[in-house]
């Protein structure tokens, strides 16, 4: 991900741009299956997760039916330590992550798993999600309500049961507050379509969710 300055704070990804001649690299969504149960809620509901740069995470879930804001932040550590320099160092115990505001009437809780596992980040990453590494990058879910944090932790064995992905899932699901980022973090793949960290790694992804859930994507 790139500092506000546009400096990087992971070379990988611009080396890896440049390198491609500016082509993105290919995405598609990972084949699960549907989660065996699912949160019962009314009115608007919210979900945390984690999966390294909160910008692609963010342009996915915009893009899901039923889904009424995504804002990017930190969650895990303390207010006093949620800013991007700080969770930068590595040592506040933050991880970037999205919340996501929904309206369970259209799309459920366990769909939001769904998407996060199949396509918006890789779960079988350790801190990292490629080009990006360190702790801040895990993948993590973040449960709203004792309902959430059964259906994830459900929904995760299941998944390692079904053996979907290559590798295990290293998934944690985590208790604490999310906090929002700097104004300029937010909608950061609409206001910088052209960005090269949304162009190599982003617009893939937001691809591949289009193809592989066409009738939830908005």
């Amino acid at each position: 991900m790139f500092k506000p300055v546009l400096i990087i704070a992971g070379l990988a990804g611009i080396a890896l741009y440049a390198l491609g001649g500016g082509t993105a690299k290919a995405e598609r969504a990972v084949p699960i299956p549907v989660s065996k149960t699912d949160v019962t809620a009314s009115g608007p509901q919210t979900a945390v997760f984690a999966g390294g740069c909160f910008w692609g995470m963010e342009a996915v879930f915009e893009h899901v039916k039923g889904v009424k804001s995504v804002t990017a932040g930190y969650a895990g550590g303390t207010r006093e330590t949620a800013t991007y320099d700080q969770v930068s160092t590595e040592t506040t115990q933050h991880a970037e992550a999205i919340r996501v505001v929904y309206d369970p009437a259209k799309v459920s809780y366990a769909t939001l798993l769904r998407v996060y596992f199949s396509v918006a980040h890789d779960p079988t990453q350790l801190n990292r999600q490629t080009p990006d590494s360190g702790y801040s990058y895990r993948s993590a879910i973040f449960p709203q309500s004792a309902a959430q944090r059964g259906v994830a932790a459900a929904y995760i064995a299941q998944l390692g049961q079904a053996h979907v992905f290559a590798k295990p899932i290293v998934t944690k699901i985590e208790s604490g507050s999310f906090f929002p980022a700097e104004a300029y973090h937010q909608n950061f793949f609409d206001r910088n379509p052209n960005h090269p960290y949304i162009v190599t790694f982003d617009k893939p992804k937001v691809a591949a969710f289009r193809a592989g859930f066409p009738q939830l994507a908005s």
